[in-house]
């Protein structure tokens, strides 16, 4: 009888484990042995249940060593299911063990079937079938191009800003230019603007905001105006980039709300750019805390304007299907931060040794 109660001592662990970010590293046949354990629980709560005296002993030494007593005797009974959704919460579990959990789940022993389930075996069974029936989790499709009535904008701002420019070179009034932009896109909605801004920057980049809205193209078919035009873009651009740059918080909002694929695009395309946005999402990722009862990073503040552990991983995974150039630089980045937060090597420690590893593995699969 002393080694039941032994074993018994060793479920708390079992779910604490379930919780935590160990099952990365969890395969299907350690998954098994999870799953046997809690059967093995099961069969003692059946075992037992009719018995009082043993039942008590069970209860006591299942309930000692824990911080308040959460697990009772029984908590036996249902051990599978509550090992079951625990795992099912936890996004560490790897994909192969994942949908070998859900199977289990889902198609249960004939022993344990019956006309009217236990309301924490359905709960298991239905959080299993939604699982199932979700979508893997992939980053969505780069989008081919801009929304057409933010191009028509971002065309005519183009447009605007040019002859606002060679009125500006003339009477020598550059900070009247940037005055004029900003009381221009304050009467917009903040989001749309932003999305004009961002939608006027890659349209410099591309060439096409050029020859739609002001009739010279960057490719050099005006040839006696085509290193002015240049010279005009960038000279637009960077009016653009003063105002997106020139205020933290306005910056922080822009990051924020814009997608992870325009932002990781106009970090290809803007050096300027590209390295506070790392600084910004270093400084979100900072804030960043492990929760080790839901076994992944949560905000600090819920209510504050900052990334999620998700939207943190997303825009870095993008960063890192641009260019060369800025993938090379994401990854140092990554990587130097990781040394300075202690060069972990598991998971759990430090929020850039993991994203760092998930960056890493979306990239080898991406490869293949």
């Amino acid at each position: 009888m002393e080694v039941v109660l032994e074993q018994l001592e060793q479920l708390p662990a079992l779910l604490s484990v379930s919780r935590s970010a160990l099952v990365r590293d969890w395969g299907s046949l350690t998954l098994d042995r999870a799953l046997e354990w809690a059967r093995y629980f099961q069969h003692l709560h059946d075992r037992f249940r009719t018995r009082p005296r043993l039942r008590e002993a069970l209860g006591r030494r299942l309930r000692r060593g824990q911080r308040s007593p959460l697990l009772g005797f029984p908590h036996l009974g249902r051990c599978l299911y509550l090992l079951g959704l625990v795992l099912l919460e936890n996004r560490a579990l790897p994909p192969a063990a994942c949908r070998r959990l859900i199977h289990s789940l889902l198609q249960p022993p004939c022993a344990e079937a019956g006309p009217e389930p236990h309301s924490l075996a359905l709960l298991a069974r239905r959080k299993a079938a939604t699982r199932l029936l979700a979508q893997p989790r992939v980053l969505p499709q780069r989008p081919k191009g801009l929304e057409p009535q933010v191009r028509a904008e971002a065309q005519l701002l183009l447009s605007r800003l040019r002859e606002e420019g060679q009125e500006a070179a003339l009477a020598g009034e550059a900070v009247e230019r940037l005055r004029w932009l900003s009381g221009l896109l304050e009467q917009l909605p903040q989001t749309r603007a932003f999305e004009v801004v961002a939608g006027s920057l890659l349209l410099l980049r591309q060439g096409s905001g050029a020859e739609q809205a002001g009739g010279r193209g960057l490719d050099g078919n005006c040839p006696d105006g085509n290193q002015a035009s240049r010279v005009e873009d960038e000279c637009v651009a960077g009016l653009l980039l003063s105002w997106l740059l020139g205020n933290l918080e306005r910056f922080s909002a822009f990051c924020f709300y814009l997608p992870a694929c325009l932002l990781a695009s106009l970090a290809g395309q803007y050096s300027r750019f590209s390295k506070p946005y790392l600084e910004l999402l270093t400084g979100w990722g900072s804030h960043l805390l492990y929760d080790p009862l839901q076994g992944r990073w949560v905000k600090s503040c819920r209510d504050k304007t900052e990334l999620s552990w998700e939207e943190l991983r997303e825009r870095f995974s993008y960063l890192c299907q641009s260019s060369a150039l800025l993938r090379g630089e994401t990854q140092a980045a990554l990587k130097l931060l990781k040394v300075q937060d202690g060069d972990f090597k598991v998971c759990g420690l430090s929020v850039w040794t993991d994203l760092l590893m998930e960056v890493e593995e979306y990239l080898r699969k991406a490869e293949r």
